[in-house]
C-alpha cells in the first residue's frame, strides 16, 4: 500500500473523533434541563464563561497576528502552521467549554433519577471535549502536513510543522493562565468570605461570587484542560515526526507512523467510552477507570497488527520487529497506567496522604500548610522514577545502548506518542470534573432536595479525584514530549552539538532555564492573589451595604465578581505567556545554541518536579478539606476544618493555575528552540 493510506487512515479516524462528539453533544443537549430556577442558574454560568472566553480570545488574537507576521521571517508556511495551530487549539477548548456548560444543568436533573443516570449525562458531556479535542488536533496535524508537503520544499515543510506546534503551545499557554487565574481567584475568594467569614457552606447563593466560581470550574479545568492537552498530543506528534526525519530521512514511511498510531487510539478511546458504567458496588472511579482501561487494551492490540503491517510496506527501514515497536507502543500505555494510579495515590481521599494532611489540621494551620508542603514535595519523586525507568525502557528496545542513539530516541518518541494517544479518553474523564462540581452548585443554589445533593456530591468528590489525575497524566507527557523535542533540537546542526558541562555557557544555560519554571509559577501565584482580593472586598462591600443577603431576602451582584475576575485574568496572563517566548530567543541569539540547549534541559527537570509538586500538593489539600467536611475530625466549621480550608487556599492556585501552565511553558521554551535553529545555525 502506499504512504497515502496512512494519511487517509488518520484523517478518517479524526474525522471520526469529530463526528462522534457532535452526535454525543446533540444527545446531551436533548435531555431535560430541569426547572425554570436551574435554567437561569446555568444560563449565568454559560453567559460568565462565554464572556470571559470571548475577551480571552481577542487579546490572544492581537498577539497572533503580529507574531504570525513576524514568523513570515522564516517562511510563510510556517506562520501559516502557527495561525492553525492557535485556532485549533482555541475551537477544541471553545467547544468542549460551550458542551460542559449545557451538561452541568443536565447533569443535576439527571441526579433525580440516581447515581448512573447523572454519571451518563456528566461523562458523556466530558466526552465531547476529549474526543473533539484528539479529533481536531489529528485532522489539523495530518491535513497540513499532507498540504504543505505537496507545495513546499522539504525542510520548509517540516519547520511549517514546528509552526503548527508553536500555534497550539502558545494558545495553551494563554488558555492554562488566564483560565487558572479566573478559576482560582474566584473560588479562593468565594471560600475565604463564604465558609471562613461568613460560616456559609460551598455554592450557597448568598454569596456573591458563587456564579464566578461555577464560571471559573469550565474556563479552567474544561477549557484550560482541552487547549492544553490538545497541544500537548499535537506537539507530540510533530516533535515524534521530526525525529523520524532527522533519523530516517524526511521520505522514510517512519514520518507518518506516530499519526497511525494516533489513529487507531482515537478509534479505541471512542469505544471505551461505552463502557463507562457502575457496577454493582457503585464506585464511580471504577467506572471511569473501566473505560480507561478498555481503550488501552483495545490500543494495545490494534498497535500490534499496525506495526506487523507497517513493517511489511515497501521501502520501511526494519529498525525494529514488530514485537519491539509494540513492546515500545505498550511502555507508553503503562507509564499512562502508572501515572494515573500514582496520582490517585497522592491526591484521593481514600490514601495515607491526604488523612495525614487531614490529621495535620487538627493541630492548626501551620501544621496543615507544613503537611500538605511534604506530600506535595514527596509526590513528584514516584512519577520521576517511572518515567525514568519508561525512558531507559523504550532507549534500549530501539538500541540506543547499542550503537543507535537515533533509533533509541525516536523509540522514546513512539512510547510519548502511544501515551498521548490516550489523550481522548483521559480529557473525557477529566471534563467529567467541572461538570459535576457545575451540577452540585446548581442543585445548592436551586435549593433542590436533599436527595440531588446525596447524588452530585459524590459526582464531585470523585470529579476532583480525577481532576488532579488528568493535570498529573498531563504534566508527565509533557515531560516525555519536552524531552523529544530537546533530541530533535541537539540533532539539528550538521556539526553536532556537545554539551560539555565544563562550558560556562551551558551551566548558564542550565541555570536559567531551571529558573524559568519557578518564576513563571510565582507570578501566577501573585496574580491569583491578587485578583482574589479584589474578589473578598466586592463580597464584603456587598455584605455591608445590600441589606438582606444573609436573610435571603436580596439577591447579591454575582456579575460584579465576575467582572472582577475576568479583567484581572486578562491583564495578568500577558508577562507570564511572554516569558516562555521571549527566554530562548534572547538565549539562543545572545548567548549561543550550547547555552539554549542548557535552558531547555533546566526547564524541563524544575519544570516537571514543579508542576506535579503543585499540581498533586494542591489536589491533597482539597480532599483532605473534603476529607474533614465527610465528618472526620469534628466536620464542618471544627477549628480543623477552619485549618483545612486555609491549606486548600494554598493548594488551589498550587493545583489549578500554576503547576498546570508551567506543563506547555515548557514545551513552549523548546519549540521556540526548534524554531529559531534556522537563525543560530
Amino acid at each position: 500500500m502506499k504512504a497515502s493510506t496512512i494519511i487517509m487512515f488518520a484523517l478518517g479516524c479524526g474525522g471520526l473523533g469529530v463526528l462522534y462528539s457532535l452526535i454525543t453533544a446533540a444527545w446531551v443537549s436533548k435531555q431535560p434541563a430541569g426547572s425554570e430556577r436551574m435554567q437561569q442558574i446555568a444560563e449565568a454560568i454559560r453567559e460568565g464563561a462565554t464572556a470571559f472566553l470571548n475577551r480571552e480570545y481577542k487579546t490572544v488574537a492581537v498577539v497572533m497576528v503580529v507574531l504570525a507576521a513576524a514568523l513570515t521571517y522564516l517562511g510563510k508556511w510556517t506562520a501559516i502552521g502557527f495561525v492553525i495551530g492557535t485556532v485549533g487549539s482555541a475551537l477544541a477548548g471553545y467547544i468542549g467549554m460551550m458542551v460542559t456548560v449545557k451538561a452541568n444543568v443536565r447533569t443535576t436533573e439527571a441526579a433525580k433519577g440516581g447515581l448512573q443516570a447523572a454519571l451518563t449525562v456528566a461523562f458523556k458531556g466530558g466526552s465531547v471535549t476529549g474526543i473533539m479535542v484528539v479529533g481536531l488536533g489529528l485532522i489539523g496535524i495530518t491535513g497540513y502536513y499532507l498540504f504543505v508537503k505537496s507545495v513546499a520544499p522539504v525542510e520548509e515543510s517540516f519547520h511549517a510543522l514546528v509552526g503548527l506546534g508553536f500555534g497550539c503551545s502558545l494558545m495553551s499557554v494563554f488558555a492554562r493562565i488566564a483560565g487558572g487565574i479566573y478559576t482560582k481567584a474566584a473560588d479562593v475568594g468565594a471560600d475565604l468570605v463564604g465558609k471562613v467569614e461568613a460560616g456559609i457552606p460551598e455554592d450557597d447563593p448568598r454569596n456573591a461570587a458563587v456564579i464566578a466560581d461555577n464560571v471559573g470550574d469550565n474556563v479552567g479545568d474544561c477549557a484550560g484542560m482541552a487547549a492544553d492537552l490538545y497541544e500537548t498530543y499535537t506537539v507530540t506528534l510533530v516533535a515524534a515526526m521530526l525525529l523520524a526525519k532527522t533519523v530516517f530521512g524526511p521520505e522514510s514511511l517512519w514520518v507518518e507512523f506516530p499519526l497511525l498510531i494516533g489513529g487507531i487510539s482515537i478509534v479505541a478511546s471512542i469505544i471505551g467510552t461505552y463502557f463507562v458504567r457502575l457496577g454493582k458496588s457503585q464506585y464511580i472511579m471504577g467506572a471511569l477507570y473501566k473505560g480507561l482501561a478498555v481503550a488501552g487494551i483495545l490500543a494495545a492490540g490494534a498497535f500490534y497488527f499496525a506495526s506487523d503491517w507497517f513493517l511489511k510496506l515497501p521501502g520501511v527501514e526494519q529498525a525494529f520487529s514488530p514485537m519491539g515497536v509494540f513492546i515500545i507502543a505498550v511502555i507508553g500505555l503503562i507509564l499512562t497506567g502508572l501515572i494515573v494510579m500514582i496520582t490517585e495515590y497522592f491526591t484521593s481521599k481514600s490514601f495515607s496522604p491526604v488523612k495525614h494532611i487531614a490529621a495535620a489540621s487538627v493541630t492548626g494551620h501551620g501544621t496543615n500548610v507544613i503537611a500538605g508542603l511534604a506530600v506535595s514535595m514527596k509526590a513528584a519523586a514516584p512519577p520521576a522514577i517511572v518515567i525514568c525507568g519508561a525512558i531507559i525502557w523504550a532507549y534500549s528496545l530501539g538500541g540506543g545502548f547499542a550503537g543507535n542513539p537515533g533509533v533509541g530516541l525516536f523509540a522514546i518518541a513512539l512510547t510519548a506518542v502511544a501515551m498521548l494517544s490516550m489523550t481522548g479518553i483521559v480529557v473525557a474523564i477529566d471534563s467529567y470534573g467541572p461538570i459535576t462540581d457545575n451540577a452540585g452548585g446548581i442543585a445548592e443554589m436551586a435549593e433542590l432536595p436533599e436527595g440531588v445533593r446525596a447524588v452530585t456530591d459524590p459526582l464531585d468528590a470523585v470529579g476532583n479525584t480525577t481532576k488532579a489525575v488528568t493535570k498529573g497524566y498531563a504534566i508527565a507527557s509533557a515531560g516525555v514530549a519536552a524531552l523529544v523535542l530537546f533530541a530533535e533540537y541537539s540533532r539539528s546542526f550538521a556539526a553536532g552539538l556537545a554539551f560539555d558541562l565544563s562550558d560556562p555557557k551551558v551551566i548558564v544555560g542550565l541555570f536559567i532555564g531551571g529558573l524559568l519554571p519557578y518564576y513563571f509559577g510565582s507570578l501566577l501565584m501573585e496574580s491569583v492573589g491578587k485578583a482574589a482580593g479584589g474578589v473578598v472586598e466586592e463580597v464584603r462591600r456587598q455584605f455591608r451595604e445590600i441589606p438582606g443577603i444573609m436573610e435571603g431576602t436580596a439577591k447579591p451582584e454575582y456579575g460584579k465578581c465576575v467582572d472582577i475576575v475576568t479583567k484581572s485574568a486578562i491583564k495578568e496572563m500577558m508577562l507570564p505567556a511572554l516569558i516562555p517566548v521571549a527566554a530562548p530567543l534572547l538565549v539562543g541569539l545572545l548567548v549561543g545554541k550550547e547555552a539554549l540547549g542548557g535552558v531547555l534541559i533546566g526547564a524541563i527537570i524544575t519544570g516537571l518536579f514543579q508542576a506535579i509538586a503543585m499540581t498533586s500538593g494542591g489536589g491533597a489539600w482539597d480532599n483532605a478539606k473534603k476529607f474533614i467536611e465527610d465528618g472526620m475530625y469534628g466536620g464542618k466549621k471544627s477549628d480543623a476544618h477552619k485549618a483545612a480550608v486555609t491549606g486548600d487556599t494554598v493548594g488551589d492556585p498550587y493545583k489549578d493555575t500554576a503547576g498546570p501552565a508551567i506543563n506547555p511553558m515548557i514545551k513552549v521554551v523548546n519549540i521556540v528552540a526548534l524554531l529559531i535553529v534556522p537563525l543560530i545555525k
